[in-house]
Formats: structure tokens, C-alpha cells, sequence
């Protein structure tokens, strides 16, 4: 795939950092790109063939890097020059980061919908350690049902310092695996995971951006920081059992902690 792609034999392939551990910068005579392969695990909800199809929905908007190659074996993407941004560099540039959410928000849907409760029962099933904190939260919500979108748009997913590129032309969001459509409220829930202590303001300055109701935008997500929480455990624990990985176990301790 990456000689049918670039016309070229690989010199060199390099595994990037990063929690899921599986991409890789090709590095050829004539230059760069990023090869995306399909997780092996699986993990839920990561399909790079319908990854490239939103990443071609999402090319006319200016947002994302044209796949060059994809199938269910993998991605090939230009390489996005830059410097991945630290968290002293997320919170200082929070007006940039809304402002590529605002852009993200107003793209025609995709035609994908994320639904965080089959997402949710399907980590549970795949886990070998499973805690009764875990079983009691996912009955409760299976209970409530997921929240009545807000309103419905486009999602990155994964918004946090490490996905987003600072480069010479500016902000760029990065690993679009989890993107899919579903209520802009579940997207800055996720965003304010990274910045709880700034919560407020970035919620007040995106309200007034995509002149939503500051009281509604709040309420909302605070319906979906539940689901959030027991998502980001949920998918620390299936990481932590599938690499071994002792950070991995360690997040998810601390993430089940919090259920």
C-alpha cells in the first residue's frame, strides 16, 4: 500500500507516541506521510475506511488533510508539518481551538452517528477485568437513554493538546478516527476534560461564538459528562488490557476512580 501510494519504497518507518501506540511516519527520498493502520486489537468504533470517508466529506472545508490511500487495512496521509501543541500552548490559544470547532460545527453532517451507548456496552464486553462500578453506571445510563442532542453537527471527538498542530499557517486538528456527527455539547464536554478548571470559559466564549444559550450549553453538558466519563474509562481499561502498558493502567485506576 505504500509504494502503490507514493511511487516509492519506504527508507524509514517510525512508530509515533501517542496512547493508541499504532501510527507510523513513512519517511521516503522525496519525503513524508503518515501511515494510519487499522488497529490490531480492534478497538471500538475505529474503522479507517469510514474514517477516510469523512476526512472526504470533510476536505472542502479546509479543516483536514485529503486521505491519499485508505481501505480497511489502513490510512495514508500527507504528513502535517508542525509542533504539537503542549497544554500551557491549549489553554493560551483557546480562542483559535473554538474557532476550528466553530468551522467544524457548521460542516454539512457526515452521515455518521456517533452513539455512545451500544459504544459503551461493546467496551464492557471486550474488557477482561470488569468492576461493579462499571456494571452499575452502564445500567443506570442504559436507563436514562443518551440526551437529546442540542444541537447536531459534525464531531472531532478527541480534542486535546497532543491532536491539535501548531504550523506556520496555523491551528491543525489532527487523528480524526472517533469523528463522527452527534450533539456539539458532547464535543465540548470532551474539550473541558483537558481544562476542567477553564470549564467556564471556554463554554461562555463557544456559547457566544455559535450564539447558543449559555444556561442550555451548560445543562447539556453536564447531562453528557456521565457518559463521558464512564467512555474514557471504559476505553483506558480495554488499552490498558490490550498493550499492558503500566501508564494505560494507571489512567484507568484513576479514571474508574472517578465513577
Amino acid at each position: 500500500m505504500i509504494q502503490a501510494t507514493t511511487g516509492e519504497q519506504p527508507v524509514n518507518l517510525t512508530s509515533l507516541a501517542g496512547l493508541t501506540g499504532q501510527s507510523c511516519r513513512i519517511l521516503t527520498a522525496q519525503g513524508r506521510y503518515l501511515l494510519r493502520p487499522t488497529p490490531h486489537p480492534a478497538i471500538p468504533f475505529v474503522n479507517r475506511q469510514r474514517e477516510h470517508r469523512v476526512l472526504r466529506k470533510l476536505q472542502p472545508s479546509g479543516l483536514v488533510n485529503a486521505p491519499l490511500a485508505g481501505n480497511r487495512h489502513g490510512l495514508i496521509m500527507p504528513w502535517q508539518e508542525g509542533e504539537v501543541l503542549d497544554e500551557a500552548g491549549f489553554r493560551a490559544q483557546r480562542y483559535e481551538v473554538i474557532t476550528l470547532l466553530q468551522r467544524l460545527h457548521h460542516q454539512p453532517l457526515t452521515g455518521y452517528r456517533v452513539v455512545l451507548l451500544p459504544l459503551l456496552w461493546q467496551y464492557w464486553q471486550q474488557c477482561q477485568q470488569r468492576q461493579y462500578c462499571w456494571l452499575r453506571q452502564l445500567k443506570r445510563l442504559t436507563e436514562q437513554g443518551e440526551p437529546r442532542p442540542l444541537r447536531l453537527a459534525p464531531l472531532h471527538m478527541d480534542v486535546h493538546p497532543a491532536n491539535l498542530i501548531q504550523s506556520s499557517q496555523g491551528l491543525h486538528l489532527i487523528d480524526w478516527e472517533y469523528a463522527a456527527d452527534g450533539d456539539v455539547a458532547l464535543e465540548l464536554a470532551a474539550v473541558c476534560l483537558a481544562v476542567p478548571d477553564q470549564q467556564t470559559g471556554w463554554l461562555t466564549d463557544y456559547a457566544e461564538r455559535m450564539q447558543l444559550p449559555l444556561a442550555s450549553l451548560q445543562r447539556q453538558v453536564r447531562r453528557w459528562q456521565p457518559w463521558l466519563h464512564l467512555l474514557v474509562a471504559s476505553w483506558y481499561q480495554l488499552r490498558a488490557e490490550q498493550s499492558g502498558d503500566a501508564q494505560l493502567q494507571l489512567l484507568a485506576q484513576q479514571s474508574w476512580s472517578q465513577i
